[in-house]
């Protein structure tokens, strides 16, 4: 099938999702102005930058209750972020966070997670998680969007800080195996990242062969 984007698809559900995948869950933990904690995942998000590292993370759309999403609402107002691993263990604690609450709902308590002090910024780490990153608001990125009431956003931030547990570690590598994340496909579909591979990446010779 062909379509364009800005006509009908023709299909029960948008392809689009579902054919962009998988798609690693960024986290979000963050804090408005008054201190109170936010977390909520989010699956359009990756690394993007090695040195200095950095990250990033799509809102779409506005908040159920109306405005800016909470995340990107905090992170403008104080310039910091955690983006914390999701993985097969805390699979419900995440879809818990999901939860299109007011703000100032504390989704940590409502996935019963525990909050864990960061060493460079302020927002809480989960503290259940293996990884957490901790970020400062490098830029916000306003991309096209159908309106100004639906606005889509991309919040970059250098990394300042990596929690890594002990547990995921052997030999000097982190063990992606033990990590057991999971990641974002179409529709309401996930998927466990346990089945991995190595391929060596061909180096270029003067004969053109590798």
């Amino acid at each position: 099938m062909f379509y364009r984007p800005d006509e009908s698809h023709g299909l029960r559900a948008n392809p689009f999702n579902a054919i962009v995948v998988p798609r690693p869950i960024g986290w979000i933990s963050s804090l408005d102005r008054e201190g109170r904690a936010n977390l909520a995942p989010y699956s359009f998000f990756n690394a993007v930058a090695y040195r200095p590292p950095q990250v990033m993370f799509s809102a779409t759309g506005p908040h159920e209750h109306g405005g800016f999403k909470d995340s990107v609402r905090n992170i403008e107002a104080t310039g910091e972020f955690v983006a914390n691993l999701a993985t097969w263990n805390l699979r419900e604690a995440m879809n818990a966070s999901s939860i299109a609450a007011p703000s100032g709902f504390d989704e940590f308590a409502h996935a019963g997670l525990t909050k864990a002090p960061s060493v460079v910024v302020k927002p809480p780490r989960v503290a259940e998680s293996p990884v957490q990153l901790e970020c400062v608001l490098s830029q916000i990125v306003e991309l096209e969007s159908p309106s100004p009431e639906q606005p889509n956003r991309m919040i970059i931030g250098r990394v300042v800080g990596i929690h890594i547990a002990d547990t995921v570690i052997e030999d000097g590598r982190v063990l992606v195996e033990r990590l057991d994340p999971i990641a974002r496909l179409g529709y309401d579909q996930y998927m466990r990242v346990h089945d991995v591979f190595a391929m060596t990446r061909p180096r270029w010779q003067e004969n053109g062969k590798s």
